[in-house]
């Protein structure tokens, strides 16, 4: 057997825990702090609380509250992108397409879908120098901010 390999032995090693509880045993080292023993353990006094290690708990808490807060942000922002009120000069269509459009009374989002419900594609294409290009554009722009367009016939 190898000489002076092992490390020293206290047989009256110290435990201390955080509830103030001490106890001896023997250990390789003089004093031991520990966090949680039997006496404060919930497991072993039936309490119902949380053990909370170097603020664990609320970390979790507090990513869980910024969680919820992205998510109704981002809501929000779809609802607003997606609002019938919303003015197609906020869209990328040209300027002599917003021009043909507002001649004919159509100046949000709402009121494109709504001549797009009422007579599908034949009833903007019948809008004078609107053609089937610039319903695609228009289409096209209206689908990349997230609206919902009737299916064409």
């Amino acid at each position: 057997m190898k000489e002076k390999i092992h490390p020293t032995w206290f047989p009256e090693a110290r435990v201390i825990c955080a509830c103030g509880n001490t106890w001896t045993t023997g250990a390789t080292i003089a004093e031991i702090r520990t966090d949680i023993c039997s006496k404060c353990h919930p497991f072993y006094t039936g309490e119902q609380r949380i053990v909370d290690t170097e603020g664990q708990v609320d970390r979790f808490l507090k990513r869980l509250q910024i969680r919820d807060t992205k998510r109704a942000e981002a809501e929000a922002r779809i609802a607003s992108a997606t609002s019938p009120d919303a003015p197609l000069s906020e869209f990328d269509i040209t300027k002599r397409q917003l021009e043909l459009l507002a001649e004919s009374g159509i100046h949000v989002a709402g009121d494109f879908i709504t001549k797009l419900q009422e007579g599908g594609d034949d009833a903007v294409l019948a809008i004078p120098g609107i053609g089937r290009q610039h319903l695609a554009n228009i289409k096209k722009a209206l689908r990349a901010r997230g609206y919902e367009l009737p299916k064409s016939e």
